[in-house]
């Protein structure tokens, strides 16, 4: 048994795959196998992917009619037979000594699975910057060294990527859980990830940036294309999967307002051809939870006066340039209610500073310097 296995799923990358090839054939751990599979790309990514493999046993090309993300990563899944899986990015950069620390604290460990911090690389600056969302330093703070489950980090687990190229997964826990991406959508890392953390048993953090998260303009995640709705169907699996798991009363407050702040966000990125067709289809998910009585009282009770605004605007708003008007005022007010909180902030700072210890103890150095003006 090979110690890892790295599933990439291909399409359409041939100004990038041989950068993100190189990083993992050439890492420090040799003990690898690489699953390409190539998901009907029309450039020459299938063409390099044999140019890799024919001077390098440890790749095996599959070669498929698009089917998606998660078609081709599930077929990679299938094939593999290392103690770990991978799974990479084929347009992204792995550090090279990552699948051997991540496999060396796994074995330490014995874990289910090891999270890592990922950094972004901007294409068009050159530049590699930090991100909580990727660094995740709030929760690695929290839990140190130690080894933990979804229970023992319940304030994290909103603020833990989804991204399964940050993770080194046993590859047996896989299995034994029946975990595949759904097919047939985009995002569907987050239903992945949300069903490997509930699952999972033992889990640990490595406070180590290993990937590059390569970021440019015509990346899919910035396209504005009609997958973006996609999310909206995404949603309702997480749901399905905090009901399936007994977890989502506990935690139905932070998925209300990721739905909320989530469609959102993908509706302002959408491009215009497609807005009414994700209003239509958030209006019928928005009647849904309308009609349940438990959801409509939490709703009137605890959603904020922007949320329950946009909520009521989907249900009422039949065009999209109506809505537009009602979601242009939405976003005012998300400005109001952050300007609030930046001024409650500060002021708290400002209060505590003024009864700290030493703020009282230099007052007479601060009237002294006063009177010598």
């Amino acid at each position: 048994m090979v110690k890892v296995s790295v599933v990439i799923p291909v399409y359409n990358v041939e100004d990038f795959l041989g950068e993100c090839l190189d990083s993992i054939s050439n890492q420090t751990l040799k003990d690898i196998e690489i699953i390409c599979v190539n998901d009907g790309s029309k450039d020459k990514s299938l063409e390099i992917l044999n140019e890799y493999a024919a001077r390098d046993e440890r790749f095996t090309v599959i070669d498929q009619e698009n089917g998606g993300h998660a078609v081709a990563t599930n077929r990679g899944m299938k094939l593999a037979t290392g103690k770990y899986i991978f799974f990479m990015d084929s347009d992204d950069i792995l550090e090279l000594t990552a699948l051997e620390d991540t496999y060396n604290l796994a074995e330490e460990k014995q874990v289910d699975f090891v999270i890592f911090q990922a950094i972004n690389y901007y294409m068009d600056t050159g530049k590699l910057v930090e991100a909580e969302n990727y660094s995740m330093n709030a929760l690695a703070d929290f839990v140190g060294d130690s080894v933990f489950k979804w229970s023992d980090i319940k304030d994290y687990i909103f603020k833990i990527t989804v991204t399964p190229w940050s993770k080194l997964y046993n590859r047996e826990f896989i299995m034994k859980n029946n975990i595949i991406y759904p097919e047939g959508l985009v995002f569907d890392d987050n239903v992945f990830f949300f069903e490997t953390l509930f699952a999972a048993e033992r889990i640990t953090f490595l406070r180590k940036h290993l990937f590059k998260r390569r970021w440019y303009s015509s990346s899919s995640t910035t396209s504005g294309a009609k997958h973006f709705t996609n999310y909206i169907q995404i949603c309702d699996l997480i749901w399905q999967t905090f009901f399936r798991y007994g977890v989502f009363d506990e935690f139905k407050e932070e998925l209300l307002f990721k739905k909320f702040r989530t469609n959102f966000y993908w509706y302002r990125l959408i491009k215009t051809e497609f807005k009414q067709l994700f209003l239509d289809m958030l209006r019928e998910d928005y009647q849904r939870i309308a009609s349940d009585e438990k959801f409509k009282e939490y709703i009137v009770s605890n959603l904020t006066d922007p949320q329950k605004l946009i909520f009521e605007g989907v249900l009422k708003f039949k065009n999209y340039k109506d809505f537009n008007v009602l979601y242009k005022q939405y976003r005012l007010l998300l400005d109001q209610e952050n300007l609030i909180k930046t001024y409650e902030k500060e002021k708290q700072l400002n209060e505590e500073l003024l009864s700290s210890s030493s703020w009282k103890a230099t007052s007479g150095l601060r009237s002294l310097r006063h009177s010598l003006k």
